[in-house]
């Protein structure tokens, strides 16, 4: 399995990115879904994710009311659609992907069984 997240690049604050999330080999039914993301000198740390049914999705504090994560089964693709992005949000982004990860661990990105590539987004004031 690999991941690989794309979308990247460089904007204003204010301004949107979507990130996409591609899994090849299998589909992301019944897989939970997380992005992460990590800024330089920091550790990385949880962002979004959406549970093994789809049912559920998380966000971290930061980012709520400005970030979506969301599923299109059919192009077996995760988003996550970044507005109002602040110079904060500058960092690369990472999604992972798990079958068999429980709630209460989806913050944790070393839970993850499949972790991808990340994309760089930077935000400039």
């Amino acid at each position: 399995v690999q991941l690989q997240a794309s979308g990247g690049g460089s904007v204003q604050a204010g301004e949107s990115l979507r990130l996409s999330c591609t899994m090849s080999g299998r589909t992301f039914r019944g897989y939970a879904i997380g992005w992460f993301r990590q800024a330089p000198g920091n550790e990385r740390e949880f962002v979004a994710a959406i549970s093994r049914t789809g049912g559920s999705t998380y966000y971290t504090d930061s980012v709520k009311g400005r970030f979506t994560m969301s599923i299109n089964n059919a192009k077996n693709t995760v988003y996550l659609q970044m507005n109002s992005l602040k110079p904060q949000d500058t960092a690369v982004y990472y999604c992972a992907a798990d079958r068999s990860i429980i709630t209460s661990s989806l913050t944790d990105y070393a839970q993850y069984d499949w972790q991808g590539q990340g994309t760089q987004v930077t935000v400039s004031s």
